[in-house]
């Protein structure tokens, strides 16, 4: 694998490269996103996000905030779930590897949340704009692992497609589940499924939070299968952190999908 490019005096993280690159699709994802819903986003605010001259760079300025705070959640989720190993040596808390999942999500979440109320667009259908870009950035930024071979591969495997890491970050000589390169084809998979939904309910009067709940769902489901050949260390009643978060997102989702189903005012269809 390739941890790091070397371009005359300059030393690039192959992680860091992904992760931007990530970032920067997933901001053109909900750029086009949001030029989509214009006519349905016009009731609530006429300026900033939907009028002719809005619709421009709110995507960028969306993913480049949020992203940030993703990386910083899933930072401190990844560190805090050692806390012995955080208080020996601090320095991890700037370490270029180690990032959470879950702790990405709750981080993003957060700055999506403020971010809902900045451009007055109810939070359920701003997070449904921003779910596709979310899967599509995440599914980039796993190519980053697998590059670095940072030690999020799976475990070893006799499968032809098995790889090994000798110069990753973690390097292992055996022949191991590419476990990155799963997620990279499920998480588009999902950002393919939960654009159509997106489309669905552009196209007839649906609830808002349908695609945010899809996505909650099916990244949870698709991460608490991963886990079973990932490498991570066990906690509760044998599952892995990564496992215990992706269940409170299924459960989460399904809860709040029959809540929105159940009793949700649906929203107009786009003009």
């Amino acid at each position: 694998m390739i941890p790091f490019l070397h371009l005359g005096p300059l030393t690039i993280p192959t992680f860091g490269l992904m992760v931007a690159t990530g970032l920067l699709v997933a901001a053109y994802v909900l750029q086009a996103d949001f030029n989509r819903r214009r006519g349905q986003l016009q009731k609530y605010h006429s300026g900033k996000i939907s009028g002719a001259e809005g619709a421009k760079d709110e995507g960028f300025l969306i993913i480049g905030i949020a992203g940030l705070a993703g990386l910083v959640g899933a930072r401190l989720y990844h560190v805090l779930e050692a806390p012995r190993e955080l208080l020996a040596d601090p320095s991890m808390l700037i370490s270029r590897f180690g990032f959470a999942w879950f702790g990405g999500f709750l981080g993003g979440f957060v700055a999506l949340a403020i971010l809902a109320q900045r451009f007055r667009i109810p939070l359920l259908e701003f997070l449904d704009i921003c779910s596709p870009a979310a899967a599509v950035g995440y599914a980039i930024g796993r190519i980053g692992c697998l590059l670095s071979g940072d030690g999020d591969y799976g475990v070893p495997t006799t499968l032809p497609w098995g790889m090994s890491f000798p110069n990753g970050v973690v390097p292992t000589m055996e022949r191991v589940h590419p476990t990155p390169l799963y997620e990279f084809f499920i998480w588009l998979a999902i950002a393919a499924f939960l654009w159509w939904l997106g489309k669905r309910a552009l196209n007839g009067v649906r609830p808002g939070g349908e695609v945010f709940c899809g996505y909650l769902i099916l990244t949870g489901a698709a991460r608490f299968l991963i886990e079973f050949i990932r490498i991570n260390p066990r906690s509760f009643f044998g599952l892995s952190n990564a496992q215990t978060a992706s269940l409170i997102s299924i459960v989460i989702g399904l809860l709040l999908l029959w809540r929105i189903k159940s009793g949700a005012t649906p929203r107009a269809a786009a003009v």
